[in-house]
């Protein structure tokens, strides 16, 4: 038997192995990168937690500096008020004295003609002054052509009322928020317009004198029920349709409203956001949107315009809420001008409006051009996207219009030369064949001829034709006209005969006038 070996000696011989190394290095490699990814995280959520407590602090500070403008803007308010009843105290009496004198200088002429603005202006000054809403209601829904005039006389004449914002709600009652009228024929339907001019109108006559537009001198009573009438109007919504099929005057009508008395809602935003979008083609809109508080939502509004291929809407909201950064306008633009030219293309391949396919694809492109030029003039982008060659292509289009008329008339010149062997074809029978199917039995080839009155070359005058054939038969020559030749001749023409005073064209040739008169 051999002896056991010493295990010190074993130890002694026996190298580590290879595998056992490269474990050891695979495990020190692998601390190594767990130590260094654990390191990395603990620095990035540091990084995130000074990032968010600087964050925190900014928006305290923010809070802080809001806090105090707020708190100084309510102690003015509470230091002017004051100031600011007296004022509109001292104009309610000075409106009621002079309200006292127009009534007992009794009825004027205020059926009287208006020349000039002075006159308009004191035409609605007695209106206000007597508080005549029905009266003034007639009066400037007959007066649309003088929109602008009315626009700039009316907030003179509204402060001239005793309660102007009473008034106002008065004056638009007939049709706001219910159109009240049995018979909407005489004055037109749409009376949105005059709804705005008044509304518009009163912003500037109930501002407060001292602190301005935050503070709306509007009486509680007055301010409860232009409430109700909103929510009026609200509730009628079903009625018309809801908010997909009601009237874009409407909603301005509203939308105005709401702005005029300082009734906006924040729990009704949603409804705002829907009826801007509906009605976004409005020049309004986009400050309507932001009176509303519909600031912050505008990006998302402006997406959804773009994507409904309204890029010029878009552009004019981006403009006013400052986003020409986020949104371009001349991308915009190129785009709403592609859509315009996509449009008219398929509205000339419509197979159904054959008739007046060119000219209505004709409009919608020189709309569309029309108001791209305007916009880009309005926001001086001519330096990013030159007009001129839109201009060209506006007069290219303009200048197509008497070109298509004149084509019209070409198939009555046909219809003449294609029957000069027959009577005359009625103008729908030109437009289905040129063959003419008559009962009555042909005559002879005869041309008619134009007026002679336009050529010196005397010509002998036509007998009247026979009374068989009334108004139909061709004019008769010198020659007796025989029935039977015409029984005789079928429905085939007959040979060409010869015109004493022009001489004979039976090698198919007219005389030299006729020549002239068909080309």
């Amino acid at each position: 038997m051999g002896s056991i070996p010493d295990p010190g000696e074993l130890t002694e011989l026996t190298p580590p192995s290879f595998d056992e190394f490269q474990r050891q290095t695979s495990l020190m490699t692998s601390c190594t990168l767990l130590w260094k990814e654990l390191s990395d995280h603990f620095t990035s959520l540091e990084q995130n937690l000074l990032k968010k407590s600087e964050a925190i602090k900014r928006k305290i500070q923010t809070l802080d500096n809001e806090t105090k403008e707020s708190l100084h803007e309510l102690e003015k308010r509470e230091v002017t008020i004051e100031g600011s009843v007296k004022i509109a105290l001292g104009k309610v009496e000075v409106s009621k004295e002079a309200a006292i004198m127009a009534m007992e200088r009794g009825p004027g002429d205020e059926d009287g003609e208006v020349d000039d603005g002075e006159g308009l202006l004191l035409r609605l000054k007695c209106f206000c002054l007597k508080m005549d809403a029905e009266g003034l209601w007639r009066f400037v829904t007959g007066k649309k052509k003088e929109l602008d005039a009315l626009r700039a006389q009316m907030p003179l004449a509204l402060a001239e009322c005793v309660d102007p914002a009473k008034f106002v709600l008065e004056t638009i009652s007939e049709v706001f928020p219910v159109d009240k009228r049995v018979d909407k024929s005489d004055r037109g339907n749409d009376l949105g317009w005059a709804c705005v001019l008044m509304l518009e109108s009163l912003i500037p006559v109930v501002v407060d004198p001292v602190i301005g537009k935050s503070r709306l001198l509007v009486t509680p009573s007055v301010k409860t029920r232009a409430n109700k009438i909103a929510e009026t109007w609200k509730a009628s919504l079903e009625e018309r349709g809801g908010i997909e099929n009601v009237k874009t005057p409407d909603v301005h009508t509203f939308l105005q409203h709401l702005v005029t008395f300082g009734i906006v809602k924040k729990e009704d935003v949603d409804l705002y956001r829907k009826l801007v979008v509906g009605s976004a083609w409005r020049k309004q809109m986009p400050k309507l949107a932001v009176s509303l508080g519909l600031s912050d939502k505008m990006p998302d509004m402006i997406e959804e315009l773009i994507g409904k291929g309204q890029q010029l809407d878009a552009v004019h909201f981006t403009y006013e809420v400052g986003l020409v950064d986020k949104f371009p306008p001349v991308p915009l633009l190129k785009a709403f001008l592609k859509d315009a030219k996509k449009a008219a293309a398929s509205i000339m391949e419509d197979p159904s409006n054959t008739g007046r396919a060119a000219h209505q694809a004709g409009r919608k492109e020189q709309s569309a051009l029309r108001a791209v030029i305007k916009c880009i003039e309005e926001y001086k982008l001519e330096s990013e996207f030159p007009p001129e060659n839109l201009k060209k292509r506006l007069e290219q289009l303009e200048k197509g219009k008497p070109e298509k008329r004149k084509t019209v008339q070409v198939p009555a010149n046909k219809r003449t030369r294609a029957n000069n062997g027959g009577p005359m074809p009625p103008a729908k029978a030109g437009r289905l064949t040129n063959a003419y199917v008559s009962s009555f039995p042909a005559a002879p080839t005869f041309v008619r001829s134009p007026s002679h009155g336009h050529y010196a070359a005397p010509v002998p005058p036509y007998h009247s034709p026979p009374t068989m054939y009334g108004s139909r038969s061709p004019p008769t020559n010198p020659y007796v006209y025989s029935p039977e030749a015409a029984s005789m001749a079928g429905s085939y023409p007959g040979a060409p005969m010869t015109y004493p005073a022009y001489g004979g064209y039976g090698n198919g040739m007219a005389p030299a006038y006729q020549q002239a008169y068909y080309r």
